[in-house]
């Protein structure tokens, strides 16, 4: 009986230590917490700091994704032997210049996609890599300042292609107006006075007119997570048709050291390629016109891992 008694005070004896140790633990552990959120806190502010000071800032980031895939004597689908690969990425780049009395803002977006398909059965299909995605955007913005929020603005920003039919069309704006900066990340460009010069071969519906142009740009990083959503709208004074806008948003979050995970997306609408597609692709003997087409919009999204470099 003695022994009993022994074995379950032991037994009490060692569940009272060990809660009492787990216990202390977690107390070290909050004060440890504790202790590295204010260095955090710290930290941040530092680098509030130096964002504040002039100077050029530069960076990008970007994602990849593809597949690759092979079926052989699958007979459940319409090609039971084919391969099949996809491949596409996206760069995101910014080089900026801040003073305190100006300030210069350059970036650059790419994002570039193709996709390969392999009949096996069929002799004649097209077993060679194909461009599915081409977006080439490159935009430079120049400010005088008139106060920390507010500047006297000058904007060039030219679009295309580069896979397929490079500068065809393409789209150059230049413009001059006035930009808001709210925040260090975000800054909008209204410029009432813009030309959107549109470039294309032979006879087409392009037309470039006279207009306004209005940017918004957020960009941001906030722990593991890289952000950026850019909307480029030009709207025409001569002809609604001739207006468009692109908006583009990239996402990225770290996982090990510079590669992690992206997302990216872009809606776009624009009558005068619509005509173009329409055209290009009609049965005699249809004759779109801007009255009659559908201006759908345009989209695409990406999936894959990320970079940052």
């Amino acid at each position: 009986m003695k022994k009993l008694i022994l074995c379950a005070a032991l037994v009490f004896g060692i569940t009272a230590m060990q809660a009492q140790t787990k216990e202390e633990l977690k107390a070290q552990k909050t004060e440890k917490q504790a202790a590295a959120n204010a260095l955090q806190a710290e930290a941040d502010a530092l680098q509030a700091q130096i964002d504040a000071l002039p100077g050029w800032r530069k960076g990008a980031f970007g994602t990849i994704g593809g597949s690759i895939s092979e079926f052989n004597n699958w007979y459940s689908q319409g090609s039971p032997n084919n391969s099949s690969a996809n491949l596409g990425f996206t760069v995101n780049a910014f080089a900026n210049l801040k003073q305190d009395k100006f300030f210069w803002r350059n970036a650059l977006n790419v994002n570039l996609a193709w996709v390969k398909f392999d009949d096996k059965d069929n002799p004649l299909d097209n077993s060679e890599f194909r461009e599915t995605t081409d977006v080439f955007n490159i935009s430079s913005l120049y400010g005088r300042k008139l106060s920390e929020k507010f500047a006297i603005s000058a904007l060039g920003e030219y679009r295309t292609t580069l896979l397929n039919n490079f500068n065809d069309p393409g789209y150059l704006d230049a413009g001059i107006g006035a930009t808001w900066t709210p925040t260090e990340n975000l800054f909008v460009v209204i410029h009432p006075l813009n030309y959107n010069f549109v470039f294309s071969s032979g006879d087409t519906v392009f037309e470039s007119s006279l207009g306004a142009k209005i940017v918004a740009d957020y960009t941001r990083q906030i722990g593991k997570i890289n952000f950026k959503s850019n909307l480029s709208l030009f709207y025409s004074y001569e002809d609604a048709d001739y207006s468009n806008y692109t908006w583009i948003n990239s996402f990225s979050y770290k996982l090990w050291k510079k590669i992690g995970v992206g997302f990216d997306f872009g809606l776009r609408q624009n009558k005068q390629e619509a005509l173009n597609y329409a055209l290009a692709n009609a049965v005699p003997p249809a004759s779109p016109t801007f009255d009659t087409i559908d201006n759908e919009l345009q989209t695409y999204w990406l999936l894959g891992l990320s970079y940052a470099f």
